[in-house]
């Protein structure tokens, strides 16, 4: 059950008024995202999702307009309790109306026009099928030229082709736009690749985090005090303490709800210092990023000899081989032959082509060598043909799925090959971590992929006995639970606990006291193990959100269930930053100045989290290998920042919105 809803306003349902926010989705990141912009960035929203039930999911009782007022009443009366409802500075939602619903099957023209698009700021398609989000995209364009755009898009080639006519329907309609709004006009995401990267790390080793800017990589870590009452190594700066009982066998994994005992995003020094023995998140390092390299086949690209022949064929191969050897050299010992002769003699007996040896003319030993290698002729004729055989056969099946080795360990078992775990197994896969599947479905959309790579996969029901050992859980090293149903993802965490009772589990869940009852449980049980526990729409709706600001961010490191956010920001118009130094912008749990971008800013790149290409007409141009980063990563603290400076902060979800509302509404006349 999501909770009443008998805390939410009224819904008001009176046409909105201009510089609102459309999110059109139908699943739960539509819902966390317009949440995200409500209570997070306090802006008025128009949530369109679909009558009935969610799609896919006929387990649950409430139609989406319901889980949708749930929801926001839970978020409402949490804002209340922590004492953020209210008016006052830091108020994010005064005076803004509560999330407008509307109701329709797809975003056609008129139902767009209900929702008031041809007069908001900004329309987020989210929904699961890329063809809707495309025509809905298409429509929206013609009706709303200025309209800032946020496509949900699996396909990313598409993506890419669809972001850029978007925005050159938007510079044909509006030919004097300016070339700032025009960068931000459409934003092509994918909730798979946001997540992916959390999920895959999270499995391997429950700590390690990247973010890319400007072809750097940025390496996030967890680390845990050596001794109890001391301190971890802070690395380049602490970005995060973990909860105060996340070394507690019975304690809960932080989330935005957790209160003090939750995960503290940006602590200041003081606050470090005092929280000995308790685990952090640190900048590690920071290295140069090479290009993005292809996911790797486990076993070798062609089909191994071992795939193509069995291992008692290739046994009887070597007796064989074994005995002509052999004969070769009686052959040469009795007959004084040469090395040469002696086998080409032996090989033509073998294959019944030599002349037969008589009493008289050879010796009796060549006469006996000949009825050996005779002998030894006929093993070979059936060795041959069943070398055929197995040859033909794993031709046959070198297109199907390939079945777990005998002798595999240390793997990570994915559970699911939908959207997100396909994205999760090419990320593994780019890290050469070998990885066994397991789905129900054989037309699902990651076998293909999984057949190509080579990945062993085992076709079934997880909640059936028999199929988690196929998939050799008890010598894995992790269990990565990504399907889209919370108790299916469970039920195999706790039946592989069962069988492993150390193995590193990883979980996606939707709902967060769903996720704290499962943490707490898993901990008290199996207090030695590490369990971890992810919402993909949780990590992914901070991105979704920010693109509908108009900025798009470097990445979001989860800790625990709260995300923390990695952006980079002109310095005009925020006071925040604007004409003070790095020390005195600081500001302990909203945002963090961790770098400068030095380039002149004719030169800048758009989105520092590309890598630019190498062009070798231009050895000093972005892409090249011998050309250094713009970015100052060691900014003295007394540095004052420019309003010409461009700048990466670490925030939280807040603290952006903060930023990003002060400077929205400054720029408003």
């Amino acid at each position: 059950m999501l909770g009443s809803v008998s805390s939410l306003p009224h819904q008001p349902q009176r046409r909105p008024v201009n510089g609102h926010m459309v999110v059109c989705g139908d699943d739960t990141l539509a819902r966390r995202l317009a949440v995200e912009l409500r209570y997070v960035y306090g802006e008025r929203v128009t949530l369109l999702v679909p009558p009935g039930r969610e799609a896919g999911r006929p387990e649950l009782s409430l139609t989406q307009r319901a889980r949708a007022v749930a929801l926001f009443g839970r978020m409402s009366a949490a804002m209340s309790r922590n004492g953020t409802g209210g008016g006052g500075d830091g108020d994010t939602n005064a005076g803004v109306e509560a999330v407008r619903i509307l109701e329709a099957h797809e975003p056609t023209d008129d139902v767009l026009e209900e929702a008031g698009v041809d007069r908001a700021a900004a329309l987020a398609l989210v929904y699961d099928d890329d063809e809707l989000n495309i025509r809905a995209a298409l429509t929206a364009r013609r009706l709303n030229p200025r309209l800032r755009l946020v496509i949900r898009l699996y396909n990313r080639k598409l993506g890419q082709h669809l972001e850029t006519l978007l925005d050159q329907a938007a510079a044909v309609s509006m030919p004097g736009l300016d070339p700032a709004l025009l960068d931000t006009s459409t934003t092509v995401l994918s909730d798979a690749d946001t997540a992916a990267p959390a999920l895959a790390a999270t499995a391997v080793t429950g700590s390690s985090k990247v973010i890319q800017a400007e072809g750097l990589l940025l390496r996030a870590v967890e680390r845990t005090p050596p001794r109890p009452g001391e301190l971890a190594d802070p690395g380049l700066c602490t970005l995060a303490l973990l909860s105060s009982t996340s070394q507690d066998p019975a304690g809960a994994e932080g989330s935005d709800s957790s209160g003090a005992e939750g995960p503290q995003l940006l602590p200041d020094l003081a606050t470090v210092n005092a929280a000995t023995g308790r685990g952090t998140v640190v900048l590690e390092a920071i290295s140069q990023a090479g290009p993005d390299r292809a996911p790797t086949r486990m076993g070798g690209r062609g089909a191994p000899l071992g795939q193509l022949f069995s291992r008692r064929l290739r046994w009887s191969a070597l007796g064989v081989a074994t005995a002509v050897v052999a004969l070769a050299v009686a052959s040469v010992v009795t007959t004084g032959e040469s090395p040469l002769h002696a086998t080409y003699l032996t090989l033509l007996d073998l294959l019944a082509m030599g002349d037969p040896a008589v009493e008289g003319t050879d010796s009796a030993s060549r006469q006996v060598i000949q009825l050996l290698s005779g002998m030894a002729g006929l093993l070979l004729l059936p060795l041959l043909v069943a070398a055929v055989l197995e040859a033909f056969g794993s031709l046959r099946t070198a297109s199907s799925l390939r079945r777990p080795p005998r002798g595999l360990s240390g793997h990570v078992v994915l559970l699911g090959l939908g959207k997100i775990g396909t994205r999760v197994l090419v990320r593994l896969r780019e890290l050469d971590i070998p990885v066994v599947v397991v789905e129900e479905d054989p037309e699902a959309r990651g076998i293909p992929l999984a057949r190509s790579l080579h990945v062993p996969t085992v076709l079934g029901d997880v909640t059936q006995e028999g199929v988690l050992e196929a998939a050799k859980i008890r010598r894995a090293r992790a269990l990565l639970a990504l399907t889209s149903v919370d108790t299916t993802n469970l039920e195999a965490a706790l039946y592989a606990r069962s069988v492993k009772p150390d193995l590193r589990v990883a979980l996606r869940l939707y709902d967060d006291e769903f996720a704290t009852a499962v943490y707490r449980t898993l901990r008290t049980a199996h207090p030695g193990a590490l369990t971890r526990s992810r919402s993909v729409s949780h990590l992914a709706a901070p991105s979704f959100a920010v693109a509908m600001m108009g900025r798009q961010i470097l990445g979001a490191v989860p800790v625990e269930r709260k995300v923390m956010l990695f952006a980079a920001l002109e310095v005009a118009g925020h006071p925040q930053l604007e004409g003070r130094t790095v020390d005195q912008a600081f500001r302990a749990g909203a945002w963090r100045v961790l770098a400068l971008d030095a380039t002149p800013p004719a030169d800048r790149l758009p989105d520092l989290a590309a890598v630019p290409p190498y062009d070798p007409l231009d050895p000093t141009g972005p892409g090249s290998p011998d050309r250094s980063s713009g970015l100052v990563w060691d900014l003295h603290p007394g540095y004052v920042l420019r309003r010409e400076d461009r700048v990466v902060i670490a925030a939280t979800r807040r603290g952006l919105a903060e930023l990003l509302r002060r400077q929205r509404s400054l720029s408003r006349p």
